[in-house]
């Protein structure tokens, strides 16, 4: 019901703003810009969204069946179980769904974003087979999407490729601000699907997982900024998640064989539903797409920025992180449109300065929330989201808040 209700208002609130345009500032051209953003947005769904992604869910939804016959899935499963079986009590053990999860979350990390997709689907696809109430999420698919929604990336590599193209003096400077404010957005967000799904997260098993999770990306953190360049830390970045992703093929080939599998017809039998997962999706991604264009296109964005600055102002408080801000508004609502801010932010401002740094951490510190409801959930049929975008919105705000204050401690 809540998807409703914000859908529904991306379209009012738009039609509001607009009308106020064009009576008070005489713009004539603002229904024109909304209703051409419309079919932009609706085309982009279906020929930039929907088909690639229906060649790319059937090379990985056949290689994930290679790694299912293979007992690699199993295997991950087993080896995440004790952690997993706290925070998603719902989901039995050694159920493949945790190996679902594990490998988009380790996607994920490596900033595989077109690896990371189909294992996502296939995850919710597995979550969804333990759901009982088949048009409204469960409490184990709320606590993976939210976990999916805040981000967790260690390396931003596209983030850092793009400052380089724009000549940045130092492209990697952001990589530990990012790498902060992402797991910042992830910790909050399973504090707040925890507490709303009553999950005990003092128990031994959570801390020490946690507890190891954090002490490792410190580690990971510590070993970049001592022993590698800044050079060598954007190659080591995209050679290590390419030779990840190519490994992972490999192993589950390799493991498939020694079970004497037929890897060929394992791959056919998975990449089936490749197609028909991009199909299903479609209608759920051009109806999110459409109302997020009415409100980019209807200049909501500027008018909240502007109240942002004037409250600001009026408290005292520096503003100079303000001008970032439709980087961190739009982020949770379109990757493209956040990425056309980010890179918009470096243009005006300078790839170098503050706003231009700090745009590119906003970036990097969450995900898409309502491109990946509508996604994740739609490829399943789920209506009714529950509290899912609530909790992924908290992950989100404290991702903002965080970015902000590393940026201030790195580059203010």
């Amino acid at each position: 019901m809540s998807l409703n209700y914000i859908w529904s208002g991306f379209f009012l609130v738009g039609f509001a703003a607009a009308l106020a345009q064009w009576i008070f500032l005489g713009d004539n051209e603002i229904f024109k810009r909304i209703i051409d953003g419309t079919f932009e947005s609706a085309k982009m769904g279906v020929m930039d969204i929907a088909l690639p992604l229906a060649g790319v869910m059937t090379l990985w939804l056949g290689i994930m069946n290679i790694g299912e016959k293979a007992g690699a899935i199993g295997w991950l499963a087993k080896v995440i179980a004790p952690f997993f079986s706290r925070i998603f009590p719902e989901i039995p053990k050694d159920h493949p769904a945790t190996g679902h999860m594990v490998m988009n979350f380790s996607a994920n990390l490596l900033g595989l974003d077109n690896a990371a997709t189909p294992f996502g689907l296939k995850a919710m696809e597995s979550l969804q087979s333990l759901n009982p109430n088949k048009d409204e999420a469960s409490n184990a698919q709320i606590m993976f999407l939210v976990l999916h929604t805040s981000g967790l990336t260690l390396i931003p590599l596209s983030i850092m490729a793009q400052r380089a193209i724009l000549g940045a003096a130092d492209p990697s400077d952001i990589f530990i601000p990012c790498m902060i404010a992402t797991y910042v957005a992830t910790v909050t967000g399973i504090i707040a699907v925890a507490i709303r799904q009553r999950i005990n997260l003092m128990d031994s098993v959570v801390l020490s997982w946690l507890g190891g999770m954090t002490t490792a990306i410190v580690a990971l953190i510590w070993y970049f900024t001592q022993y590698l360049t800044k050079t060598e830390i954007e190659t080591v970045s995209k050679v290590v998640s390419n030779l990840v992703l190519i490994g992972i093929i490999t192993v589950f080939i390799v493991g498939a064989l020694r079970k004497k599998v037929n890897v060929y017809e394992a791959f056919i039998e998975g990449a089936k539903g490749g197609i028909q997962t991009s199909l299903t999706v479609i209608p759920y991604l051009v109806g999110m797409l459409v109302a997020i264009s009415v409100i980019r296109n209807a200049g909501v964005f500027n008018f909240v920025v502007t109240g942002f600055n004037w409250i600001f102002t009026g408290l005292g408080m520096n503003t100079d992180f303000v001008p970032a801000l439709p980087t961190a508004l739009m982020k949770p609502l379109s990757g493209s449109g956040s990425k056309a801010m980010m890179i918009d932010a470096m243009n005006t401002y300078g790839v170098d300065s503050f706003v231009g740094r700090l745009a590119c951490i906003f970036q990097g510190s969450a995900d898409t929330t309502f491109y990946i409801v509508a996604l994740y959930f739609g490829s399943v049929g789920i209506r009714k989201t529950r509290y899912a975008i609530s909790c992924g919105l908290i992950a989100d705000f404290a991702g903002v808040i965080t970015a902000i204050c590393v940026a201030y401690v790195f580059f203010g």
